[in-house]
């Protein structure tokens, strides 16, 4: 019984001690934009590593996305570009992350070689500034005095820095001007209502990003 135990012990350390493996960190790193079609190319890795493009095939070169479970792009072994295998939404990945970054390995085998690749994503001007309501309703005393304010609720972009919500615009009107100070949005009274002339009284107010 201790023969068998030994024996089996002493395969495993002689099959361990041929596997060679070259694990480099902080290889290759690669910024695009976000929503690229389909078979866009985000960089070169043969180049990149100094790889002869036969070696992408010989060593099987490929992408390994176990950790985010879900593929982004793909190595074409005949030019050596990373390309993207689908449209990369920023704000599905990352939310209002001031940074989106993707870490995956390229996978050489033969011997066995892990390169890590990261990703950046960079977001674009595709989503528009939204008010929670687009109907915002007020009642407010005709007794109101000069320079009361009335808050009204910020208006959300999806995306973020200089494509999320940059300033506000109120249409010109004879009553209300608009206060705007660390995100807090306010309509100030300038001149007194007067419920005899103007039951109602209908603003327009646009929120604008980057874009």
């Amino acid at each position: 019984m201790e023969d068998k135990r030994f024996s089996a012990f002493g395969l495993i350390l002689c099959f361990v001690s041929f596997v060679k493996i070259h694990l480099v960190h902080g290889d290759l790193s690669y910024s695009f934009p976000e929503e690229l079609k389909r078979g866009s190319v985000i960089g070169n890795v043969a180049k990149d590593l100094s790889l002869d493009l036969r070696a992408l095939t010989d060593r099987k070169a490929r992408v390994d996305f176990e950790a985010t479970r879900k593929s982004y792009c793909d190595v074409n072994m005949n030019t050596g570009d990373l390309m993207t295998s689908e449209r990369i939404d920023r704000e599905s990945l990352c939310g209002k992350k001031p940074a989106c970054v993707i870490k995956v390995d390229l996978v050489l085998e033969n011997p066995l070689e892990l390169h890590r690749v990261s990703l950046h994503v960079q977001d674009v001007n595709d989503n528009s500034p939204k008010f929670k309501n687009n109907l915002i309703e007020l009642e407010i005393r005709e007794s109101a005095e000069r320079g009361n304010r009335f808050s009204i609720e910020e208006a959300h972009d999806a995306d973020i820095g200089q494509n999320g919500v940059q300033r506000y615009v109120l249409q010109k009107n004879d009553n209300f001007i608009l206060a705007v100070e660390n995100k807090k949005v306010e309509l100030v009274l300038e001149n007194k209502l007067d419920r005899e002339k103007h039951k109602e009284i209908n603003l327009l107010l646009t929120a604008l990003d980057g874009g």
